[in-house]
């Protein structure tokens, strides 16, 4: 079914740059305020932004069954519980109607006026009301370089790390869109050399490359999901900066893992790219060894190429890209991290978001930290406008970026910016 959406000559009537994210094979899916202040769940084609309340109330959506407030909603969390086949026959219907011989909406004006919007009146939201978040440490280069760093470099990795994707559960309430700004936190840190902890702002905010997942009610509480089924559960796929503290993160992750130091602030790209958009950029991941046990084993591609790069834009200054990284890299797969989840029959919702875990390369230009990247703070980058950075500064604006590219056809992400601003100063009382 999704391939007729998917076809790499297929052309829309909506205007489209040959280096868009958003062509019409791609169809996200967001959550945005038109400039009549009404919020609405919405596609992106090209430049534009296209109301699917609005297309739905204009009978566009006719046969499908849905209900007529699907679209009329601040989030996507009940259109992602009707499951892949309503997601496939909305996508597939979208597809037609830009299609740039289908004149039903290019040749209605009226319609136009009421449905399409460009991207400067409009503000993008947060896409769907997490319910529920988990980030994994599942690429193999990251928890090496990270092991290297805090432990013996002949035991990086920890020895439960090659047998199952290792997660902890995070905080929800401070995942935030892209655009907004996110405080340098407060906490507990131990300065080297010292025997008893000081309290203060954090000296060693990070950002972590990430990519992040969203699902639908995936089972009944204690019923696992089969590996081999658990992409059936995955609505699409976010651009995820986890933000991190990473002096807070070594005094208090010993033993139950990180606390503070990853829960102020994680921002996601605004617009979810289904998984049927990445169909076509699927690829095999890396070579699993030893063999894991046989609820984890999975057949055929089950990773996507996904080229990812972060910049890093002082205050009043110029923009580096500092990284560039691939999501292929990652040794464990979201089916596997999934299907990991609910093996203990852990109940997954519409709406609960998955994190991949920093992404790593095998060279050092494409580790996903700047922890990585500078190693510490003993090698400093060193920026286009002559700045160096160990680690993100106060009003330093970090952007991620994302897409597919083969044979022609680009699928993105867009971006996920986040803006660094001082610790939170309380007002005086008067």
């Amino acid at each position: 079914m999704p391939k007729i959406t998917n076809d790499p000559d297929k052309k829309t009537w909506l205007p489209v740059k040959v280096d868009s994210d958003f062509p019409i094979q791609n169809i996200p899916f967001g959550v945005f305020l038109t400039r009549d202040d009404i919020v609405t769940i919405g596609t992106r084609i090209g430049d534009h932004a296209i109301d699917l309340g609005a297309l739905h109330q204009l009978g566009y959506f006719e046969g499908i069954p849905l209900t007529d407030d699907i679209f009329l909603q601040d989030t996507l969390n009940d259109f992602i519980s009707d499951g892949k086949k309503t997601w496939r026959l909305v996508r597939n219907r979208i597809g037609e109607i830009f299609d740039a011989e289908n004149g039903t909406l290019r040749d209605r004006e009226d319609h136009k006026k009421i449905v399409l919007f460009s991207m400067e009146e409009i503000e993008m939201q947060l896409p769907v009301q997490i319910g529920d978040y988990t980030d994994f440490y599942s690429s193999k280069e990251h928890a090496t370089n990270v092991g290297t760093m805090f432990r013996d470099p002949e035991k990086a990795l920890m020895p439960n790390w090659l047998h199952i994707p290792v997660g902890y559960h995070g905080r929800s309430s401070t995942i935030v869109t892209s655009g907004t700004p996110v405080r340098r936190p407060m906490g507990q840190t131990l300065p080297p050399g010292a025997d008893t902890p000081v309290f203060g702002p954090s000296k060693r905010v990070d950002f972590e490359l990430e990519m992040a997942f969203i699902t639908t009610d995936a089972n009944a509480l204690g019923e696992p999901v089969p590996v081999d089924e658990a992409e059936d559960y995955i609505f699409g796929m976010v651009l995820f900066n986890d933000w991190s503290a990473r002096d807070i993160q070594k005094w208090e992750y010993v033993p139950l893992g990180p606390f503070l130091a990853k829960n102020f602030a994680s921002s996601i790209s605004p617009w979810i790219v289904t998984m049927d958009a990445l169909a076509p950029f699927r690829v095999k991941s890396p070579p699993q060894d030893p063999k894991p046990l046989p609820y984890l084993q999975q057949k055929e591609k089950h990773t996507f190429d996904i080229h990812l790069e972060v910049e890093i834009t002082p205050e009043n200054s110029v923009p580096t890209v500092v990284t560039k990284s691939n999501f292929k890299y990652m040794y464990w797969t979201m089916a596997q991290q999934l299907a990991h989840h609910t093996v203990n029959g852990c109940k997954i919702n519409s709406g609960d978001m998955l994190g991949s875990g920093t992404i790593s390369g095998p060279h050092p230009d494409s580790y996903g930290s700047m922890l990585e990247l500078a190693w510490q703070g003993t090698k400093p980058l060193e920026l286009t406008g002559g700045e160096k950075r160990a680690f993100i500064e106060d009003n330093d604006t970090v952007t991620m970026r994302g897409y597919c590219e083969k044979g022609g056809l680009r699928i993105g992400f867009g971006e996920v910016k986040g803006k660094l601003l001082p610790v939170f100063q309380p007002k005086k009382k008067s």
